[in-house]
């Protein structure tokens, strides 16, 4: 029997294209947590330049290596890049904009903290979700002086194809992975397990949800069990922000 064909790997043949094409600085976006029932949605970048060589090796989409393999990874692609950040969004503000909109916050917020602005972002997927869309077509022309996102093309599987996106992927795997950590460390959210499901719809989770109820950290718009009562909408018991998430997973 033949051996089974291995994956491809990221290159940097998209980037060192659009980099020919005039592009000279570009940023790789991913977000991770757009499905989670609990925690932030949050979103890496990745800047590079033509300075900016080989990406480490292994360097891969972050759901096909392994925990301790991104964690290794996290140093070699700080040092590779020509500017990398990781930007959140928070349960409370998803609740209170949407999904699309928190990611389109966390993004801005990545670039923000990058202070370097691109000449084109490749985001992962088809959507454009880091575009506002009053910085859109005509929209976009009546108040042009004020648009101040780069600008996006998308990609199919470009955190597959493209090692900038698959950096970026790495970042925001690893950062919000931290986080969930942290707050699973604490006894009163013990029982939903982030330690193991990072917030996603595990079984574990969603009995714990039953029993239990949301916390704070959960995303209560989404009307999740134990979300609801008889006289409607459980109440909030805390408020969280975007500035809660910057001191967690840091530390």
């Amino acid at each position: 029997m033949s051996p089974a064909p291995r994956s491809k790997r990221p290159t940097l043949r998209v980037e060192r294209a659009l980099q020919r094409d005039g592009h000279r600085v570009l940023a790789g976006m991913d977000e991770v947590g757009r499905g989670a029932l609990a925690g932030p949605v949050t979103v890496g970048v990745v800047l590079i330049d033509e300075t900016c060589r080989s990406a480490p090796q292994g360097v891969r989409d972050s759901k096909l290596l392994q925990p301790h393999a991104r964690e290794a990874m996290v140093p070699r692609i700080e040092r590779w890049a020509l500017c990398h950040a990781v930007g959140h969004a928070s349960a409370a503000e998803i609740d209170d904009i949407g999904i699309i909109a928190a990611l389109r916050l966390a993004g801005t917020r990545a670039l923000a903290a990058c202070g370097v602005r691109p000449d084109l972002v490749i985001l992962d997927g088809n959507h454009d979700w880091l575009t506002a869309p009053e910085d859109v077509g005509l929209l976009a022309f009546a108040h042009e002086s004020a648009v101040t996102t780069p600008p996006v093309t998308t990609m199919i599987k470009a955190d597959l194809k493209c090692s900038s996106v698959a950096a970026a992927s790495v970042l925001a795997k690893v950062t919000r992975d931290r986080i969930m950590v942290e707050l699973g460390g604490h006894e009163e959210h013990a029982v939903y397990d982030w330690v193991g499901n990072k917030g996603y719809a595990a079984p574990e989770h969603m009995d714990a949800l039953r029993v239990r109820g949301p916390s704070v950290w959960h995303r209560r718009s989404w009307r999740l069990p134990g979300t609801m009562d008889d006289d409607g909408p459980v109440p909030e018991t805390a408020e969280t922000t975007v500035t809660d998430l910057t001191s967690v997973g840091e530390r």
